[in-house]
């Protein structure tokens, strides 16, 4: 009995410990740097931020600074793939934390947080399928949202098209508005062929990356799947709350294959999915998957004698 009794405290110490480090690691935020090889030869570099997942509320001021510290990394494009709100009155929070951002060219999707606040649920329900919301009126004013971020430039991809010029290269983007919902339709007309081709949605379900790469994608960038939030070390996501494999669940990767740059990734495009800054305030946890956003900086393809470098580039 003693034994037993010693085992149970150790669990109980261990789950309680683990609980705490979540709690903090929820708070860990991290910048990463990520290389993504595209561009033609001699071409300048183009350095993105890409922000997914906020989950804002009012009081999340330290979440509010961090947010607002990343424009010292001075990127030439903010992506910005959703779930930006958490509460009905955070679309003002939202504004303040990006803030320092919107003088950037940016573009935006929306994410099904973006319309509806959070609630209670089982946590345990996003090891059995997808989240689902049951029907009820959007509560969150997504359409302030939208107009304070196109009022300050930001193009709306929600189910659009648009094209920017950005550190000198031509960008054309195609976006989806969130299939977490079913609201993804691809827009009409054509992809645009030239210069650099950016795909955006918000939850990376297997159908809109394939309408993106079938538009001409050559990059798509997302968010939704919060890196698996509570993942295994060693193992890493155990979900990606939607039909994405769990090996892409965060970070860069090729779709529908190996990488681009791979042996056999020639019909791939690249791929890259973002962890996310927040959490839903009922589970603001997060263990072994850090909050994140990602500095993702587009450069010349290596020529064949390994010299990428180009004349005037930094």
């Amino acid at each position: 009995m003693r034994a037993l009794s010693r085992v149970a405290g150790a669990t109980v110490l261990a789950g309680a410990g683990l609980l705490a480090w979540s709690l903090v690691e929820a708070r860990s935020y991290v910048v990463r740097q990520v290389a993504l090889p595209m561009l033609p030869a001699g071409s300048k570099p183009v350095r993105i931020l890409h922000l997914s997942d906020l989950h804002l509320t009012p009081s999340q001021r330290g979440k509010i600074a961090w947010v607002r510290s990343l424009a010292r990394f001075r990127p030439d494009l903010v992506v910005d793939t959703g779930d930006n709100l958490a509460h009905p009155d955070a679309v003002p929070t939202v504004l303040e934390a990006l803030e320092p951002l919107l003088d950037v060219p940016g573009v935006f999707v929306h994410g099904s947080n973006d319309y509806y606040g959070p609630t209670a649920k089982n946590p345990l329900n996003y090891l059995r399928a997808p989240t689902t919301l049951h029907r009820r009126a959007a509560d969150l004013d997504h359409e302030a949202l939208t107009a304070g971020l196109r009022a300050r430039g930001w193009l709306d991809l929600n189910n659009g098209r648009g094209a920017l010029d950005i550190a000198g290269h031509a960008v054309s983007f195609v976006g989806l508005a969130d299939p977490h919902l079913g609201r993804d339709a691809l827009p009409a007309g054509d992809g645009a062929r030239g210069g650099i081709r950016m795909g955006v949605v918000h939850a990376p379900y297997a159908r809109a990356l394939e309408q993106l790469r079938g538009d001409g994608a050559q990059v798509i960038l997302a968010g939704h799947t919060h890196g698996g939030q509570v993942c295994v070390p060693g193992y890493g996501a155990l979900v990606t709350n939607c039909d994405l494999d769990t090996r892409r669940a965060k970070g860069l990767h090729g779709w529908p294959g190996a990488r681009p740059d791979a042996p056999g990734g020639g019909e791939s495009v690249w791929l890259h999915v973002s962890a996310g800054v927040g959490t839903s305030p009922y589970t603001p946890i997060r263990v072994a998957c850090r909050p994140e956003a990602t500095v993702l900086t587009l450069l010349p393809v290596e020529r064949p004698n390994g010299d990428s470098t180009a004349a005037g580039a930094s």
